[in-house]
């Protein structure tokens, strides 16, 4: 073989080994890795789509539920209906029903009527007062019982509208749907714009919708997340109690003290086994331990702040080894070093440098707990509840709601009036969490060290 036919066999293997030769073997690899791309932009376009799509229904149905018709009366108080005794006395006072409050408002809105010159054919008084809720007459007797010196008083009132008439400027109900509902009627619609127009009736931003309880299904206008947003308030201050101070312990005593052998084995295994079990058996838990056995008073929030505890304990145990994990072990090797013992190395050293993980932690573990609805209608916290609970700790064990359980409950409902209060308070419970969650964004980055 002479030396020209050795140079070239060189050249030839060089060119075919060449980093910048792409052979075929090379070009189906990038194809792979340009289908894999391809496939996770795709992926991701839809959850962003879905996502998108969700929160618009969401907001779509929802927004509404903030904004509320109300009707504008100027309400004589009438003492020969209200306190005939003429006494003001709290207790007689108290005894006077709805019934004789209902007069007063109808009279009212007849007077309001006849000031601007409104009246619609074929539409009598009564008629023309179904146009308020029947909520009205409850409220302005809690007025008055509040209040016993203003009976004789005319007193402006923003009265609820009816539901069907708030839905009437919320697209939900049409002069077409009002021929055939007994609820509402074409000529009710009619007087609606006719008071509209006059300044009578107005919508406005709905702050009983935070503030008022729930209502029965008769008076969807009326019903609000007042009971179920203090309900759910002390069950995270139960969760955020008790979970805290025993999930940091037990997991600074399994990741610093705990010696190395089958039964801690055993015990962190089980601890995340607890982090994936579902959340209803937890409710079936606190059934049958804390209600059938403890005896502890259904739809109390202690038994559902008990309940999520069990439930957001994993989680706090899980985030909070992880954050002392990521202390390099050359801060507890320095403490130890000038002389520190075991306890204080960990509790004046990595305890403070761990904490923003273990608040990050703690925060999306009562995130989740806040979010949970079957382990609470386990444990009966879906019941119609009115009354506020006391301030704690009696409140604790009187009956309350939750938020997540009031959104279940009240798209059980059959008014389509009930569905936008739903989505409302879906919308008020995904503020919460985006907040709980961001406070635990800024506290890692506020505190985050790095190494």
């Amino acid at each position: 073989m002479t030396d020209v036919s050795v140079s070239a066999n060189r050249e030839t293997v060089s060119r075919s080994k060449s980093i910048l030769t792409v052979d075929a073997r090379t070009r189906r690899r990038h194809a792979a890795e340009a289908r894999f791309r391809l496939m996770g932009k795709i992926a991701v376009a839809i959850s962003i789509l879905a996502l998108v799509g969700l929160l618009a229904s969401i907001l779509s149905n929802g927004l509404s539920a903030f904004r509320q018709t109300y009707v504008t009366l100027d309400v004589y108080l009438d003492p020969a209906k209200l306190d005939k005794q003429g006494n003001r006395d709290p207790e007689a006072i108290a005894k006077v029903t709805t019934f004789s409050y209902a007069p007063l408002i109808q009279k009212a809105l007849t007077d309001a009527m006849a000031a601007k010159g409104i009246s619609i054919e074929g539409l009598n008084a009564k008629g023309a007062s179904e146009l308020i809720s029947k909520e009205a007459p409850a409220n302005l007797r809690r007025y008055v019982i509040a209040d016993p010196s203003v009976i004789g008083d005319t007193v402006s009132f923003d009265l609820l509208a009816s539901g069907r008439i708030d839905g009437y400027y919320k697209d939900r109900v049409t002069m077409e749907s009002a021929q055939l509902d007994r609820n509402v009627s074409p000529e009710q619609l009619m007087l609606a714009d006719e008071l509209r127009q006059a300044g009578i009736l107005t919508t406005k931003f709905n702050w009983d919708f935070f503030t008022a309880p729930d209502a029965s299904d008769t008076r969807p206008e009326a019903s609000g997340l007042g009971v179920a947003i203090l309900g759910s308030a002390y069950m995270m201050l139960i969760v955020l109690v008790l979970s805290l101070p025993l999930g940091v312990a037990a997991s600074i005593y399994l990741e610093e003290f705990a010696p190395q052998n089958r039964f801690t084995d055993l015990i962190e295994v089980n601890i995340a086994n607890l982090a994936a079990v579902p959340s209803i058996v937890f409710g079936i838990l606190g059934l049958a331990v804390f209600i059938n056995f403890v005896g502890l008073p259904q739809s109390a929030p202690i038994v559902g702040g008990l309940v999520l505890t069990l439930m957001t304990l994993p989680t706090i145990i899980i985030a909070t080894r992880a954050a002392l994990k990521a202390v390099p072990p050359s801060i507890r090797d320095a403490a130890l070093g000038v002389g520190a013992s075991k306890m204080q190395s960990v509790f004046h050293h990595v305890l403070p440098l761990a904490m923003p993980g273990i608040l990050t932690g703690t925060i999306i573990g009562l995130a989740q707990a806040l979010g949970e609805t079957a382990p609470l209608l386990l444990i009966g916290m879906v019941a119609f509840v009115r009354e506020y609970p006391a301030a704690p700790p009696e409140g604790f064990f009187d009956p309350a709601s939750a938020l997540p359980v009031q959104v279940y409950n009240w798209t059980q409902r059959g008014d389509p009036a009930f569905v936008e209060r739903a989505s409302g308070a879906i919308i008020v419970l995904l503020v919460f969490l985006v907040a709980m969650n961001l406070i635990a964004i800024i506290l890692r980055r506020r505190f985050e060290r790095r190494w």
